[in-house]
């Protein structure tokens, strides 16, 4: 069942009882209805039980035999599951529902939000970027986002690693927004657990697919609209020439957002999308000041740079802990992970890593010995 797409959604009466509630979740979740169809059958029935009535009609006329709608006992399970995780449902055209996302072509009718709903009403960025970020992409877009915060705007991104983890993590303090690929309550990746738990306290956490999906590889696309839709504009940090980011960011410019990008070593493949993006006409970064001026947004405070943290001395009549192979070869991937054309000072490679100091310094001089790692001049490290 294909039905029109509409430019923009049409105003709607958002439900109000216990029933109206279980109706538009009926009809969202029932088969063959998506966002777009979800709005024709509203504006065309005027209401959601008149919608759901209709359903075996049209899916009948589209050739669809044996339609039924979503049961009644499954929005209500779904409803519970959600509350019982703490969770809110807000709807399209209600007070809750954020504006920024409101204005985009196919915004979700429905969103599960986790935490401090007041974030939606303020100043929002998202920033996204590669899974396997280096070193210089994961301080990159720490300053970005500690820069933000302290100008009063929100981040989003997609709770994913790399960038997105380490903009959730700088922002804890003044507003970040995690959109999930898949139900409210399933974390992914689950390494990604405590973060998700902190942003639930000290941030939000918001999701349109039912309550207990696990996402698949179809859910991010999706998601990113709403990460984008969300935000006053799109930074990227790193990326592919090929990745989600890059998703993100041509559904930004189809939403009318602005499309922010961090330039890269042009030999680095993680640089590739946002050199691409810039090529394009994307607005070029070098810090949290070319965002706030990009975007109109007010001047961040002046900080002192945070102090560094130094490692704890290792208790000189203590042996190292004697590591397998396994675990010497999986630091060998994260070093080599966070390194790439552009040097990188050793010892803020030591920091993203949450090493020991001895333990990193000497994997080092293996993979130099192993011709994999050069050191430049001034300390700093990149791939050969």
């Amino acid at each position: 069942m294909v039905l029109d797409f509409f430019p923009s959604p049409p105003p709607l009466t958002p439900p109000h009882s216990e029933e109206d509630w279980l109706d538009w979740l009926r009809l969202l979740r029932s088969r063959r209805v998506g966002v777009s169809t979800f709005f024709r059958l509203m504006t065309e029935a005027g209401n959601a039980r008149d919608a759901l009535q209709k359903l075996p009609e049209i899916a009948k006329a589209a050739g669809v035999g044996d339609y039924a709608a979503c049961p009644v006992e499954v929005a209500r399970d779904e409803l519970r599951r959600g509350r019982l995780a703490g969770a809110r449902l807000i709807a399209y055209g209600t007070d809750d529902y954020p504006a920024q996302l409101s204005d985009i072509s196919d915004p979700p009718p429905l969103l599960w939000a986790l935490g401090d709903l007041s974030l939606l009403k303020r100043p929002t960025v998202a920033m996204v970027g590669a899974r396997n970020a280096s070193s210089l992409g994961l301080r990159m877009a720490r300053s970005l986002a500690s820069g933000l915060g302290r100008a009063g705007v929100v981040t989003v991104s997609g709770l994913a690693r790399g960038i997105d983890t380490a903009c959730h993590e700088t922002t804890l303090e003044t507003g970040t927004i995690a959109v999930m690929a898949g139900g409210i309550d399933v974390v992914y990746p689950s390494e990604n657990a405590v973060l998700a738990r902190e942003i639930e306290e000290r941030g939000l956490i918001v999701s349109e697919q039912p309550v207990g999906l696990r996402p698949q590889a179809r859910h991010f696309p999706r998601r990113n609209r709403i990460i984008s839709g969300l935000a006053r504009g799109v930074v990227v940090v790193e990326a592919a020439s090929k990745s989600g980011s890059l998703i993100t960011a041509r559904d930004s410019l189809d939403q009318g957002r602005d499309v922010l990008a961090v330039p890269g070593h042009p030999f680095d493949a993680r640089a590739a999308g946002c050199n691409m993006l810039l090529r394009d006409g994307a607005t070029l970064v070098r810090g949290p000041k070319d965002v706030i001026e990009a975007l109109g947004l007010a001047e961040p405070e002046q900080a002192a740079p945070a102090p560094v943290q130094q490692a704890a001395p290792q208790d000189a009549g203590s042996a190292s802990p004697e590591r397998t192979l396994r675990e010497t070869n999986a630091l060998h991937q994260q070093i080599l992970d966070r390194l790439g054309p552009s040097p990188t000072s050793e010892d803020q490679l030591i920091r993203d890593l949450k090493q020991p100091v001895q333990r990193v310094t000497a994997e080092i001089v293996t993979l130099e010995l192993e011709g994999k790692v050069v050191r430049q001049p001034g300390g700093k490290l990149s791939l050969i």
